[in-house]
């Protein structure tokens, strides 16, 4: 097992939550190993979160746009503020995964209520059986409204091939590992499921009576034994666990490892747990070249800013969500392509490299800017605002220059940056004077520190975890 210290700590915490403050990382290093900490912190099942609102609970109304686009703002806040504040456990994390792995869209959805109850469903399986999760998200009526199970049924009639296609190569397989015609044939077991209001339920009379024949097997099989045929597929767990790795590794896979991993999920009965656990404690996670391998996504670069600057205590404001202190993160979650519950499409958000380009890179840096000068790119006000000189109070080596930038960055950026970098940083502390004559109580070093926390927060390293 890697040695547990500060620099496993950081990359741990790194991949497996939305960044961290501090005092996360100061209450890791309290764990006396790296597998106590894993096992009893960053996996602990902790309780379901309070819902956001009474909403969740209504029965959805057709035509009620206006509403829907305040409560979808409401719950994006929610979760916002759950990623924020949730601590040292990577269940959010898990969440935000397996939202983009089994996708929908709002747009297409429509009722926040609906989508609500998926990412429950999310929340409740984050550590659990994936194949049981499977057959849920299969009946759920956001994925039944998404691609069209609803409409399904087989009974005189040719059934909706949408989800027995995604299923299938973006859930369980991945392409080349199923035809044309087990496409068709699973349709069948998936057909006759009706969405009213909140729920899903079974219509037979929408259903014919039929063997059908999927991946070599013969019978008339309900939905959820056609998900039992998928998950007993060799290509099933490497899939799944290429797609783990992807996530919290690296894009560039280790086929050897990602066997390993496999055996490991086939083994613990598709349990997401026991593979995480083996995953995280694995000399393979800490490989020195993939640390700092990854761009962060929009979300993590968001949430992540606000918690290493100290940010802890936003307000939500469900009843005016035009001004809530989380409507500047869900606009710029937008401008940077990230939209919760609105991925591109049903294969998710491609992440790496897709997520920066000439122009998002700008609002990136406008994003980290706006947090330590209070305001938006177009001037306006937001609820955020460091006080450069108090946070730089808290760091243990805040009155000397050279000090403190090496503390500084080694907290921001997950590899040490190059004596290059770190002079110029200092540069732009001292702005002109020498390190000797630095301390927090010079003139402008309200100023001074402000520029330094923008140079640093518009390095290249800072976009990686």
């Amino acid at each position: 097992m890697p040695i547990w210290n500060i620099d496993t700590a950081k990359h741990l915490l790194s991949r497996t939550l939305f960044g961290y403050t501090r005092k996360d990382l100061d209450y890791a290093l309290t764990f006396s190993t790296l597998g106590d900490f894993i096992d009893n912190e960053i996996l602990k099942e902790n309780p379901i979160p309070i819902a956001p609102d009474a909403w969740i609970n209504e029965i959805p109304i057709p035509e009620n746009a206006t509403i829907d686009g305040q409560r979808y703002r409401g719950f994006n806040y929610w979760w916002f503020d759950l990623m924020l504040k949730e601590k040292t456990n990577m269940r959010e994390k898990m969440v935000l995964f397996l939202h983009n792995h089994f996708t929908s869209q709002r747009t297409e959805v429509q009722y926040p209520q609906n989508m609500y109850a998926q990412q429950a469903l999310f929340r409740k399986y984050a550590f659990g059986n994936l194949r049981q999760l499977t057959k849920e998200i299969t009946i759920d009526p956001a994925m039944l409204i998404y691609l069209n199970g609803n409409r399904s049924k087989s009974k005189n009639a040719v059934p909706n091939e949408n989800y027995a296609r995604e299923v299938m190569e973006l859930f369980t397989l991945g392409a080349g590992n199923y035809t044309e015609n087990d496409i068709k044939e699973a349709a069948k077991s998936f057909a006759g499921w009706v969405v009213n209001g909140l729920e899903a339920r079974f219509d037979p009379n929408r259903v014919a009576i039929e063997n059908k024949t999927i991946l070599g097997k013969t019978g008339n099989f309900t939905y959820d034994q056609t998900i039992d045929i998928l998950f007993e597929q060799p290509a099933c767990a490497p899939f799944i666990c290429r797609k783990i790795y992807n996530q919290f590794v690296t894009n560039q896979p280790n086929e050897i490892f990602i066997g390993k991993m496999a055996k490991v999920l086939r083994d613990n009965d598709f349990n997401l747990k026991p593979l995480l656990s083996f995953l995280l404690k694995s000399e393979e996670f800490y490989a020195s070249e993939l640390i700092g391998s990854k761009i962060k996504s929009p979300i993590e670069l968001m949430i992540g800013s606000m918690k290493i600057l100290e940010f802890s205590n936003p307000a939500i404001k469900y009843d005016d969500v035009a001004n809530s202190d989380y409507a500047y993160i869900y606009d710029t979650s937008k401008t940077l392509q990230q939209q919760l519950f609105e991925p591109p499409n049903v294969a998710g958000w491609p992440g790496q490299r897709d997520w920066v380009s000439s122009t998002t890179y700008a609002y990136r840096n406008g994003f980290s800017d706006s947090l330590i000068n209070g305001k938006r790119l177009n001037g306006a006000k937001i609820a955020f605002k460091l006080s450069a000189l108090d946070y730089s109070k808290t760091f243990l080596n805040s009155e000397n220059a050279i000090k403190f930038i090496d503390e500084v960055t080694s907290l921001f950026f997950p590899l040490p940056l190059s004596a290059y970098k770190k002079k110029l940083l200092l540069e732009t502390l001292l702005e002109g004077t020498i390190a000797e004559n630095y301390n927090t109580n010079v003139p402008m070093a309200e100023l001074r520190l402000q520029k330094l926390y923008k140079a640093m927060m518009r390095l290249p390293e800072f976009q990686l975890n």
